[in-house]
């Protein structure tokens, strides 16, 4: 696959995902009227009577425990999220991270011998070959 094909294809999901995002606006701004009308409506009923304002109390004392329930179950879920972002940190990436560090210290070696044995003569040669040729040019033997 080519990288305008990559980036042509990139371009056509940018709309999708800004199309989803608003439709999930719309969605959550729908819930919120809902919620809305709803309220007004238990307030104006709970004005007429005792027995209505009590029928209502304990639906919302039902919806507030049931909030709770959904919010320590959540709770949960995301505890055992990090317990096992956790984990993986601890038993995959540390070791990738420790070989990554091993890695680099051997290419760190094998630079430096390297450099010791194979760049510094072939340097050195360079350069007494250079001197030896302005020797040459101010000796007026080479020109």
């Amino acid at each position: 696959m080519s990288d305008t094909q990559i980036n042509q294809e990139a371009v056509q999901t940018e709309p999708e995902s800004t199309q989803t995002k608003k439709s999930n606006a719309w969605v959550i701004f729908g819930i919120v009227l809902v919620v809305l009308a709803v309220t007004a409506g238990i307030v104006v009923l709970a004005g007429q009577s005792s027995e209505v304002t009590t029928k209502v109390r304990d639906i919302f004392i039902i919806l507030l425990a049931l909030e709770m329930f959904a919010i320590g179950t959540a709770l949960i879920i995301l505890i055992i999220q990090v317990a096992a972002l956790t984990n993986l940190l601890q038993n995959e990436v540390k070791p990738i991270l420790n070989s990554t560090t091993d890695t680099v210290n051997t290419l760190k070696g094998t630079v430096k011998f390297l450099s010791n044995n194979v760049s510094e003569p072939v340097i050195k040669l360079n350069q007494s070959l250079a001197s030896l040729n302005r020797l040459l040019e101010l000796l007026k033997l080479r020109k």
